[in-house]
């Protein structure tokens, strides 16, 4: 992480030497708990089996235990289809029905937008333009990050994209054909290295988070109207994590890590429930959690990996000095895995930390480790997929397969199939590719 360091370093300097302005913190917006808050009450989402709605999926874990599919490909070898993707983003791929949606964002005109594939043929379907113009200054992004990091949500009739434009964290609700619904301009941010929290979904409102070291906040946005239903103010601090609604301790939680504390929040009134200290300033990752325990890791400046009781007490069961500052953890049968962004895999028991394993899984890492079946796949900067058992055992490869020349996108696993989002410079120009990957 030298060079990390020293880009964080010159990136901050440079912010401070052009006196980049700051905004004031946002006003907070709070429900009135006596009334049940003045908003429609809308039925679940429709989430279907073979889909995955949001970042990490359905139970945002990042699992798909039930899933069958390859755990060897190559650009022929297993591959149902290919795509090009207009523009750059590091966003997964979103999936329902016969849809897939991304994020993307065409740097050279600053155009955001959310583009769709047909899921049985790859074919492009639909490209809506979201913003144009806004983006931050170069001074305000890092190196890695790009201009559409956040995954879009699904609630199966609405889609929710999250995007930092004009200095503000806005998010649109399309339809599944494209039409825009709503945009709503959630609050005002000051970016460092940009901005890369994913939207959460809960009951009626869609769940979005921002942290900037003028103070940021997390809100509670109606997914019907657009209306912002409560909005807190978070401690400042250049964090990057995307909120996860748990249940998990006798309750519904909103979880979140970074801005040196691990926080739980009441997801339908936003006010604090826990909070314990931890993880250093930054962290990127999403926490998981099982039964009464939650896991954090990150981030910088520090490092750290924690386990926390989630009943109110903010007990911290275990910690370590490892971390994960982008890639998340990933929690299977009492197994807490790690691919941190060095390439190096842990294991450990997760009610009590014991360290069961430790391997080289080899190049860098951004994205985020998905298990399917009984393996994990751990895709790096380069490309190159790594397959390893989910044991608590040993460390053991089944597979390496490589698929263009760099990756920032988690891969998505839904319905017996892959779908994997890759760039490759082969061309001599970026061109970034969806893969549909099957058997």
């Amino acid at each position: 992480m030298k060079s990390t360091r020293i880009i964080f370093c010159l990136a901050a300097n440079l912010i401070v030497t052009l006196g980049c302005s700051r905004s004031e913190p946002v006003e907070e917006i709070s429900v009135d708990i006596s009334s049940g808050g003045n908003f429609e009450k809308l039925s679940d989402p429709e989430i279907g089996a073979d889909d995955w709605p949001w970042w990490r999926g359905a139970q945002s874990l990042g699992t798909a235990p039930d899933q069958s599919v390859p755990t060897t490909w190559s650009a022929t070898e297993n591959v149902l289809w290919s795509v090009p993707v207009p523009g750059r983003g590091h966003s997964s791929p979103t999936v329902v029905r016969d849809k897939i949606l991304l994020s993307t964002a065409d740097d050279n005109q600053e155009i955001q937008s959310v583009v769709c594939f047909d899921r049985s043929t790859g074919d492009q379907l639909w490209k809506t333009d979201v913003h144009r113009g806004g983006f931050p200054s170069a001074s305000q992004m890092h190196a890695e990050a790009s201009h559409a990091s956040a995954t879009v949500a699904s609630d199966g009739e609405r889609l929710f994209a999250a995007f930092l434009n004009d200095n503000a964290v806005f998010v649109t609700a399309l339809d599944l054909e494209g039409g825009r619904l709503w945009q709503t301009e959630v609050g005002s941010f000051t970016p460092k290295f940009g901005y890369s929290a994913s939207p959460a979904i809960y009951q009626s409102f869609v769940i979005i988070a921002a942290d900037d070291f003028d103070g940021g906040f997390i809100a509670a946005v109606h997914r019907n109207s657009g209306e912002i239903v409560w909005r807190k103010r978070r401690p400042a601090g250049a964090n990057y994590a995307s909120p996860v609604v748990a249940s998990v301790g006798g309750r519904e939680q909103i979880l979140i890590c970074g801005c040196e504390e691990v926080t739980s929040y009441n997801p339908d009134t936003g006010d604090e429930l826990w909070s314990c200290s931890g993880t250093t300033e930054g962290c990127v990752g999403t926490m998981v959690f099982q039964n009464d325990l939650v896991f954090a890791s990150g981030g910088y400046p520090g490092s750290e990996t924690m386990c926390i009781k989630a009943d109110g007490s903010a007990e911290v069961i275990w910690r370590n000095d490892e971390k994960s500052y982008v890639p998340s953890l990933l929690l299977h049968q009492n197994n807490l895995f790690m691919v941190n962004g060095e390439g190096r895999a842990y294991c450990w028991q997760a009610d009590t930390g014991a360290q069961l394993w430790r391997g080289r899984v080899g190049g860098r890492f951004r994205s985020s480790p998905v298990l399917a079946g009984d393996h994990i796949y751990a895709v790096d900067m380069g490309g190159k997929c790594t397959v390893f058992k989910a044991t608590g055992q040993k460390f053991e490869v089944a597979a390496r397969n490589q698929l263009g020349d760099e990756a920032f996108a988690t891969p998505t696993f839904c319905g017996n199939q892959i779908f994997l989002r890759v760039a490759s410079h082969a061309s001599g120009n970026r061109q970034e590719t969806l893969y549909c990957i099957s058997e």
